[in-house]
């Protein structure tokens, strides 16, 4: 096994131009698209951030009770 410095960086290289190749075929969307699909995540994260917040405290509260009913 030979280590070619050369051999890695042609190999790298070769990489690079397919990866440009390939980002030429991609479809990008639009400005537009883009955010409103930012929109429609940041809408679903608030809606289950709240949820999880509620459903968490509800759970605290009801640990809390049943440690006070224990020790008591």
């Amino acid at each position: 096994m030979e280590f070619s410095v050369k051999a890695k960086f042609d190999v790298a290289i070769q990489f690079l131009r397919e990866v440009r190749t390939e980002l030429k075929k991609v479809t990008w969307p639009s400005r537009k698209d883009t955010l409103s699909g930012t929109l429609v995540v940041l809408v679903a994260v608030f809606i289950i951030a709240t949820f999880l917040g509620i459903v968490d405290s509800g759970l605290s509260s009801l640990v809390r009770q049943l440690l006070r009913r224990a020790v008591s």
